[in-house]
């Protein structure tokens, strides 16, 4: 397929399809905006969970990935990397916890080192999208509910029937038991009512 027949088919969509641009515009210019970047991911590293708007979320999330990722693959040894994180850190005392905390804790890992949900609208007021931004394995409660525990699961409703089958069973048990001796008493009784009248 060569490149007009592309072009043809790209015409006959019926909407527009454009490039996710973020909307990142800094009175500053890019210096601002990378120092604004530069501050976000300071401040993931340094209280693992923070919340701001979900375009520079996203981007400083990349950012984060990829300074843990290289402190990962190339240690503190690695010129490269401590200029990195050099950059990335502006408080320098975060750079001994990316490498004392941070790359022990995902060393292991094989999903990504951070996490981003969606955060709930102020109301009333003018809607910006935000977002919270968190490292994972993080000292916080989790912002997602459990629902390990719902009732209406089948896991748990089959659970739920074993566990009254097996009561079901104890008390046939314990019930059989408790009349087989109340059926033995009465004979062992009989026999010492007339050793009494004796």
């Amino acid at each position: 397929m060569n490149q007009a027949e592309v072009t043809k088919l790209m015409s006959q969509l019926r909407f527009a399809v454009r490039p996710n641009k973020r909307n990142l515009k800094n009175p500053d210019g890019p210096e601002g905006r990378l120092m604004k970047l530069r501050k976000t991911v300071t401040a993931l590293v340094k209280h693992e969970r923070i919340e701001l708007f979900y375009q520079r979320a996203d981007e400083a999330r990349g950012y984060a990935e990829l300074l843990i990722s290289d402190a990962i693959r190339h240690g503190d040894r690695h010129k490269a990397t401590m200029e990195l994180a050099d950059f990335w850190l502006l408080e320098k005392q975060l750079v001994h916890k990316l490498f004392k905390v941070l790359v022990p804790r995902f060393e292991n890992s094989n999903v990504s080192f951070t996490r981003m949900y969606k955060a709930p609208r102020d109301y009333p007021g003018i809607y910006y999208d935000k977002a919270v931004l968190e490292l994972r394995g993080n000292p916080y409660p989790s912002l997602l509910p459990d629902f390990s525990q719902n009732r209406n699961y089948i896991h748990n409703i089959l659970l739920d029937e074993a566990r009254k089958d097996y009561r079901r069973e104890k008390l046939a048990e314990m019930a059989t038991k408790l009349a087989s001796e109340t059926t033995e008493t009465p004979k062992a009784a009989e026999p010492k009512a007339e050793t009494k009248s004796d």
